[in-house]
């Protein structure tokens, strides 16, 4: 078993904390740092597709070898706190950084999500790849691609390669919970439609 520690550098690949299971997808260029999940620095190299729990009473979620936190109870409140926030319809993307929501128009055919610089939703972390997913609007809806990445891309729960995103649907890259809101225009119920246009979730 090849032992690792926080702080050095140990080439691309994915490293699994000792003490929690944490896994860490590192580019060749990155440094090993302390475990997100419990602050830990003793790691072994670690497989996605063959991951086990550390400890049969473990609560966290894992996916495809990759632990996340478990969802928020309260994300139907913020679902609908970010419906309130949202002044145009569309589709979106919403989710939560360094304790602040953001929202983010979905406005082209392609949105890059990863780590790269390039990415049009980036995230700084370990558990992103660089090029991790793409959200792809076509006529027929939005889609989520998994864009090669190590550690997956879910949806509901289930890992995806590919798949047609519907209102409420949340969205997992690395340790981040993205949901997907389609909001459309209602008319109100004056003469012919014609009156104020009020904003409501698709479905």
């Amino acid at each position: 078993m090849d032992l690792l520690s926080a702080g050095t550098f140990v080439g691309a690949g994915s490293f699994c904390c000792r003490s929690c299971g944490y896994v860490l997808t590192l580019s060749s260029l990155d440094t090993l740092t302390d475990c997100p999940g419990c602050g830990g620095s003793d790691f072994v190299r670690a497989s996605l597709f063959s991951a086990e729990p550390q400890s049969a009473g473990q609560e966290t979620a894992r996916h495809g070898g990759m632990l996340s936190e478990p969802a928020p109870s309260d994300r139907a409140a913020q679902l609908a706190s970010a419906r309130e926030q949202i002044e145009q319809p569309g589709e979106y993307l919403c989710f939560d950084e360094g304790g602040e929501s953001h929202t983010v128009a979905l406005t082209r055919e392609w949105t890059r999500i990863g780590r790269s610089l390039a990415a049009d939703v980036r995230f700084d972390d370990p558990t992103v790849s660089r090029r991790h997913a793409l959200i792809v609007r076509q006529p027929d809806g939005a889609r989520v691609l998994d864009d090669r990445s190590l550690n997956g891309v879910f949806v509901n729960g289930e890992r995806v390669e590919g798949r047609l995103l519907a209102d409420g649907d949340e969205i997992i890259v690395g340790r981040y919970r993205l949901s997907f809101l389609v909001v459309t225009p209602e008319p109100s119920a004056g003469a012919g439609g014609a009156g104020s246009v009020s904003l409501h979730g698709a479905g």
